[in-house]
């Protein structure tokens, strides 16, 4: 038995299914995999010159800039564009760069995105005013 809060994004104001929706979490970890990917190969071949372990550490500054700009101008880093996410306010509008560069800077800590909330936001998300949604 149990209380029953309503579909994911109800609270939110946000459609069941379809262009508007909460994002899957399948789709939204898919996203983060080929933004991450495509980091670690702009690391590796232009930063770290051949040095794993310094592309890993010049990855984070190039996920920080790459979501900063992606996700401040047109709502979605590369993954998210792939598979059909966006990032929007909370009231459906576009995030301000200040809370962009928040929510990328809680994501990279990666604890506050695996503490999520009912409606499958991650902390980064909720301190930083945002919702991942389909398109």
């Amino acid at each position: 038995m149990g209380a029953d809060f309503g579909y994911r994004g109800k609270r939110l104001g946000l459609p069941e299914e379809g262009p508007g929706a909460i994002a899957p979490i399948g789709r939204r970890f898919g996203a983060i995999f080929i933004d991450w990917s495509l980091c670690m190969v702009i690391a590796y071949g232009l930063l770290a010159r051949g040095d794993q372990q310094a592309a890993g550490n010049w990855a984070l500054g190039v996920f920080l800039l790459m979501s900063a700009l992606t996700v401040g101008t047109i709502g979605c880093t590369p993954g998210k564009r792939l598979l059909g996410l966006r990032v929007v306010s909370e009231g459906g509008g576009r995030l301000g760069f200040g809370r962009v560069v928040v929510r990328t800077v809680l994501l990279l800590l990666v604890i506050p995105a695996l503490v999520w909330d009912r409606d499958g936001r991650g902390l980064h998300d909720r301190l930083g005013r945002a919702v991942q949604v389909r398109m």
